[in-house]
């Protein structure tokens, strides 16, 4: 069959010449700082690349073969791992609980308590870190509380222990991340008719069944849209680590993600910048596959 010309009028061919013309900025950006970059990055990855020296010589695939031999890679991988599984989880429950209590009725001083506790969703990453360091430090506010309250005699290094250095980051960044998501399931329960709530209560139900029945399934996509971004975010944390351990990854690698990894391995003292590419590429695989399996196993349960 052959496709029909299409004759645009004067004035139409006018729109899509100005159309075009206010796109091409973004177009420029995107295809400069994003499409290139990354084009860039996967040629890296495939080279051995000396900043010092400019020099680029070809190695196949041997940077990706390191990433299985890499035993610093295995423990930023997993470290990675558990801190998006525990984080993840945990900030999508308390943010969607958060908010529904907060749309129930008869709550009093519900704008005072969403406006005091999305401040820190303001505050910088960098000053968070700062002050749970601060509060989680062996002469902080924490280990005098739980001294005072008996749960152990002898201070507790939090940020020097390897068994607790990735935790307390843990704790910050669900502690940072909830009234964000907290904010995005209010604005979406607002569009929710109360009428399914008022039918559910002639029905007998109770707190927990319209929670369970009405409010999960209604926010469904909300919660799919906060399950992928923070998958994608816990994935990517750099600046939280750096910040703790400065940029060591430490105490004994406990705190070295992925990100924290790569900055290493480009930009440090190793001069490794196609493995670190490598590695960069590895990662965004991870994460859009587990951002796939996410979305996925979200709908097969809806």
């Amino acid at each position: 069959m052959e496709r029909k010309k299409t004759n645009y009028t004067k004035s139409q061919w006018q729109e899509i010449r100005q159309a075009w013309l206010f796109l091409a900025p973004a177009i420029i950006v995107v295809g400069i700082f994003f499409v290139l970059a990354v084009l860039f990055a996967f040629y890296l990855s495939f080279n051995d690349v000396n900043l010092f020296t400019n020099t680029f010589s070809f190695k196949g695939i041997e940077n990706y073969l390191r990433i299985f031999t890499d035993q610093k890679a295995r423990i930023a991988l997993r470290n990675t791992a558990t801190f998006a599984l525990v984080v993840v989880p945990l900030q999508t429950i308390f943010a969607l609980i958060i908010a529904y209590i907060l749309s129930s009725k008869g709550i009093k001083g519900k704008k005072l308590f969403r406006m005091v506790y999305f401040l820190p969703t303001l505050t910088s990453s960098s000053a968070l870190t700062i002050i749970f360091m601060f509060i989680f430090n062996i002469y902080g506010p924490v280990n005098d509380l739980f001294m005072n309250l008996g749960f152990y005699s002898e201070p507790i290094n939090f940020l020097q222990e390897p068994a607790y250095a990735l935790k307390v980051i843990m704790v910050m960044n669900i502690w940072s991340t909830v009234p964000y998501y907290m904010t995005i399931y209010l604005a979406s329960l607002v569009d929710l008719p109360h009428s399914l709530y008022e039918a559910a209560e002639i029905d007998g139900a109770t707190t927990v069944d319209k929670l369970r029945y009405i409010t999960i399934p209604y926010l469904r996509p909300i919660t799919t849209y906060v399950l992928l971004t923070g998958i994608i975010g816990t994935f990517q944390m750099f600046d939280q680590a750096y910040i703790f351990s400065n940029g060591s990854g430490g105490p004994n690698n406990s705190t070295l993600t992925l990100s924290l990894m790569i900055y290493q391995y480009a930009f440090g003292q190793m001069n490794t910048m196609g493995y670190a590419a490598a590695l960069a590429i590895v990662l965004a695989i991870i994460i859009f596959i587990t951002s796939l399996l996410a979305e996925k196993l979200n709908k097969e349960r809806g």
